[in-house]
Order: C-alpha cells, then structure tokens, then sequence
C-alpha cells in the first residue's frame, strides 16, 4: 500500500491535479493506478479537462482540500487509510497527501477524523468521476 514497511510503498492510486496561470481554462489529471494483485502503478493516464464544465465539482474539490489535514511531516503516515495519494495544484490552492514516494510507517503530528476522512473520499469520487 501507501504505506512502506519492509519493502518500499505501493499506493494503490496517486492522482495529480494542475491548474496553471498559463493555461487556466484547463485543468490536468494524472492518475496512475496500481492494477489488483500488480507490484506497481501502471502508466500515467492523463486527461485535460475544461474548468468551465467542470466548475461545480472543481470548486467543491477545492473546499474540501481547503478544511482537511495533511500528514506532518509529509509521507509520514497514510493518515486517511485509502492508500492513495492526491496532489492538487493552482494559484489559489496547493494540497498533497502521501508525500512524493508514498507514506512510512512512522506516526503524523496531524491526524484525520472520522469528517475528514469522509471528506477526503469525496474529493477522490469528484476525481474519478
């Protein structure tokens, strides 16, 4: 899982999410999946998507990232216990869980509550979705 131990982590899912000033009509998912029963993510799928159509639920993304915690230090722990890692980037957000090569097995100064964790499944629905 997102968790190492003995051997390296292998988070079932990693998504990243860009929306940049050069480009701010579009914002860029990639999302590598580990396939069941594989060792590791598959290749990166990426998908350009028009902001104005996906407004709603980019705006709902946004203000759930703003209220939910991160892991203190990064990649320390998987604090919300769905082994994936979720980036988001844009002028007025910056949020990543998970650390860039997966969570230890060490403990997190911040924590997530049962809300949050709630929270932070939606936020990986309005990603898949």
């Amino acid at each position: 899982g997102i968790t190492g131990g003995f051997a390296p982590p292998t988070p079932s899912a990693i998504h990243t999410l860009v929306r940049s000033k050069d480009s701010p009509s579009q914002i860029v998912i990639n999302s590598s999946v580990r396939p069941d029963g594989q060792p590791s993510l598959g290749e990166a799928q990426s998908k350009h998507l028009n902001v104005d159509s996906y407004s709603p639920l980019i705006d709902e993304l946004e203000s759930i990232l703003k209220t939910i915690p991160v892991e203190s230090p990064p990649g320390s722990q998987d604090i919300y216990g769905m082994d994936i890692g979720l980036a988001y980037g844009s002028d007025n957000l910056q949020w990543a869980n998970g650390g860039p090569a997966g969570c230890g097995q060490g403990y997190s100064e911040n924590q997530a509550t049962d809300e949050d964790k709630a929270k932070f499944k939606r936020a990986v629905e309005i990603i898949k979705s």
